[in-house]
């Protein structure tokens, strides 16, 4: 009874989410944005049709890093329409995994069928530098807690989802064309998610690369989990800020990270909209 009790209440408070937002718009998005540290400008530069403040939505999770506005904005790349996600949450935050993939599950209710991940990522591959785009293959989450634990909600998904291809082949295929159009360098590789918010030591940082990870992060693999269990299809970026513990010879910072995003910047905007404008 209290386990059912729970999943209702998680059901609840994404459709109360959705609820107050339709009430402020009645926007419907076909791609669903989350935008990583440092990362948020892109938000900044597209014509809005409507911004909501995460504060604004009762019960809705606030970011409280440095870097994440907290809002969504929605509005048009190209001619697809959008909703961005300009700053997440973090589950070194404090939050319950439900509540960490909340705005995924929000935004999948309000329209969309595609959800495209974005993240800063420190490097574990020698063959990565810091300020590289890395299109994420495949992923390992094996780190964090499964958002799906707990009783399954039938009307998001069946109880036990296929991770298979969890990064759509077509959409990456998108962002490579895309890339190769335009001439901007990207690699690929598998993302490994942590809980943090403290960086990986460099032992930690050997056992990644041993079990095949290229990039290591604190966010990104969970959402990629909601939202494949509600039948979204998933691609995503990270965008290399730093070498990750141990492969560099100064410590980690959350500075470095922002400078190396805010460096970056130009290629990703234009490779993520580039790349929605053709989704």
């Amino acid at each position: 009874m209290e386990v059912k009790e729970t999943v209702r209440k998680v059901q609840k408070k994404v459709e109360d989410c959705v609820k107050q937002i339709q009430e402020k718009t009645d926007f419907i998005p076909r791609v669903a944005l989350i935008l990583g540290s440092g990362l948020g400008a892109l938000a900044d530069e597209i014509q809005a049709e409507a911004i909501v403040n995460y504060e604004e939505i009762e019960g809705f999770p606030i970011s409280t890093v440095a870097g994440h506005k907290g809002r969504f904005v929605f509005g048009k790349i190209g001619n697809t329409p959008v909703v961005i996600m300009q700053g997440r949450v973090h589950y070194y935050e404090g939050y319950p995994m439900s509540d960490v993939v909340l705005p995924t599950r929000v935004m999948k209710c309000l329209g969309a069928d595609v959800l495209f991940l974005t993240n800063a990522a420190g490097g574990i591959s020698n063959r990565l530098s810091a300020g590289d785009l890395m299109v994420i293959e495949d992923q390992i989450s094996s780190f964090v807690p499964s958002p799906l634990i707990g009783e399954n909600i039938e009307e998001w998904g069946v109880r036990f989802p296929s991770m298979d291809t969890i990064y759509d082949k077509e959409l990456k295929q998108i962002i490579f064309n895309t890339a190769n159009e335009f001439d901007i360098p990207v690699k690929q590789g598998v993302y490994v998610q942590t809980t943090g918010p403290n960086y990986e030591s460099p032992t930690e940082v050997k056992m990644f690369s041993m079990l095949g990870a290229h990039a290591v992060g604190m966010s990104t693999a969970v959402d990629a989990i909601a939202a494949k269990h509600m039948g979204m299809r998933v691609c995503g970026i990270s965008c290399i800020t730093n070498m990750a513990g141990g492969t560099s010879e100064t410590p980690l910072s959350h500075e470095e990270v922002s400078a190396v995003a805010d460096q970056t910047a130009p290629q990703f905007k234009k490779l993520v909209t580039e790349a929605i404008g053709r989704m």
